[in-house]
């Protein structure tokens, strides 16, 4: 049994996958903090990724570090918190996971086709779809002692939203 009593729930994937929708709708579901993890690009990460051009390890470091202090700063107020973030490298999900929370990752999952449908059909925004094959060909399956839990986006998000509730809660209760 963990003696952390804040909770970080991760809602993780590629770009349009619907990470910024379901975590939002979990963060009202739990009552915890929500963290849009894109709000913690330095603005030359926007720029880059706007012009076309996928972030490199080295470009994410700062954006990892910028995160890494704002969830320090949140369990030191003991507050529990839901993260809409990437994920897509098991380095980032580990300095993430390290953290002083209960953490569990919930992975949002659907086909390039799918995702590149929704990335298409939605206005303002930095990721261009340009992007999408960047991002899959980053994203890091999880490692052997890494456990992600994987949601399919294909339902609804009334439904994609539920089945995250019920990781979570499932998660929370095992430990």
């Amino acid at each position: 049994m963990s003696t952390l009593n804040q909770k970080l729930i991760v809602v993780m994937g590629v770009s349009g996958c619907g990470k910024s929708s379901v975590a939002q709708h979990l963060a009202t579901h739990f009552g915890y903090e929500f963290i849009e993890a894109d709000d913690f690009h330095p603005h030359e990460n926007l720029d880059h990724m706007a012009s076309g051009k996928a972030l490199t390890d080295d470009m994410r470091a700062p954006w990892i570090q910028l995160l890494q202090a704002h969830l320090k700063q949140a369990s030191r107020a003991k507050r529990s918190c839901v993260m809409s973030f990437s994920g897509l490298r098991r380095l980032h999900r580990a300095k993430i996971r390290d953290l002083p929370f209960n953490t569990v990752f919930i992975h949002l999952e659907a086909s390039k086709q799918i995702i590149s449908e929704r990335i298409n059909s939605r206005a303002d925004h930095f990721m261009p779809a340009s992007l999408l094959d960047s991002q899959y060909e980053a994203l890091e399956p999880a490692g052997r002692k890494e456990k992600l839990i994987s949601i399919n986006v294909e339902p609804s998000l009334e439904d994609v939203c539920k089945a995250a509730i019920s990781a979570a809660e499932q998660h929370f209760d095992s430990i």
